[in-house]
């Protein structure tokens, strides 16, 4: 398949992913329970900066701000009938920045969940499910976008429909999947299932891994879970910035610079091929990681015990794919300082 991402995983050990949309957009004067979709349109010198701030951090890769994109989330703030413009527009902007960078960076077309569930748990169908992602992806596909990149997904029901559905749209897409409860997401799959799951798939990913989650310890436990299962695609890890702490009136992760440079090389070494950050990852955060993998010689897979010496405790004894059920772990290891 000839595309942007292919080409670079074809001749890069790895490539760097942009940091936090929300977090980058707050601090631009986003404010809580607006849509920031709705700046592609309203602001779009501000998501030109935001995309600027990854590519000049050095970024290989980075998302446009469409998470929301889809209608079920759009119809919160009446802007249903404004799915495909608002996904072009994102992604025409991110084409701009991409193609004045002066080397390959590729733009990839975020689509987040619905916000609902699937039946027979709830009453979103496979088809509804189909069909609005492949709304978003045609918007994205419009726009100019090299990839799509489903994220933060819990159910693999609906990660499957995303794969229907940018099949639909003839794109080449990534996915990822949050394992925010005691190793697992949301809806209960440990990451050795997710391998299991994206095998399946009759539209492959070119690269499927891990984002958001409760802090960068536990997402490294995820890759180690997923290279352990044998996946014979190329592995994603996009972690937060820290723990969120709410502090006057906002949320604030507490990652250092200093501290998502080691999550970045203790990333690659646990297997991961394109590395990035999530929530509370700033520019000088993806600066710090791009020095870090480019100064720093890869090494060994790190021990559990190295990962929480590096980065902290995890959230859980386990990440499930030990058979163990939840159960909290205490914190330890060295703390993140707040930025």
């Amino acid at each position: 398949m000839t595309n942007a991402l292919s080409k670079l995983l074809e001749t890069r050990d790895w490539l760097m992913a942009d940091g936090a949309t929300g977090t980058n957009l707050f601090n631009m004067g986003l404010m809580s329970g607006d849509a920031p979709e709705m700046w592609n349109l309203a602001e779009p010198a501000k998501i030109r900066a935001l995309y600027k701030g990854a590519a000049d951090a050095g970024s290989d890769i980075f998302l446009t701000n469409s998470f929301g994109g889809n209608a079920s989330r759009l119809t919160l703030h009446g802007a249903e009938n404004q799915v495909h413009e608002l996904n072009k527009v994102a992604a025409a902007l991110g084409r701009e920045i991409a193609d004045a960078a002066g080397r390959t960076i590729v733009v990839a077309g975020s689509v987040g969940p619905t916000g609902e569930i699937m039946t027979p748990m709830g009453t979103l169908t496979h088809a509804r499910a189909v069909e609005m992602f492949h709304e978003q992806a045609e918007g994205l596909k419009a726009g100019g976008a090299d990839v799509l990149w489903v994220e933060t997904i819990s159910a693999a029901e609906e990660f499957a429909a995303a794969a229907e559905a940018f099949a639909l749209a003839d794109m080449p897409w990534c996915g990822t999947m949050s394992f925010d409860t005691a190793g697992r997401t949301m809806m209960g799959l440990t990451s050795a299932d997710m391998v299991k799951k994206v095998g399946k798939l009759a539209h492959q990913p070119l690269a499927f891994g891990a984002n958001c989650g409760t802090g960068a310890s536990d997402l490294l436990r995820s890759v180690l879970g997923f290279a352990a299962a044998g996946p014979t695609l190329p592995l994603i890890a996009k972690g937060n910035a820290g723990i969120p702490k709410y502090h006057d009136g906002h949320i604030h992760y507490d990652g250092t610079p200093e501290l998502m440079a080691d999550y970045a090389v203790l990333a690659r070494d646990s297997g991961a091929t394109i590395i990035g950050g999530c929530c509370g990852t700033t520019p000088d955060h993806l600066r710090a990681m791009r020095h870090a993998l480019e100064t720093r010689p890869k090494g060994d897979a790190p021990t559990l015990d190295a990962i929480t010496a590096a980065l902290g405790g995890f959230s859980s004894a386990s990440d499930g794919t030990d058979g163990a059920g939840p159960e909290a772990a205490p914190r330890r290891g060295r703390r993140a300082k707040r930025d």
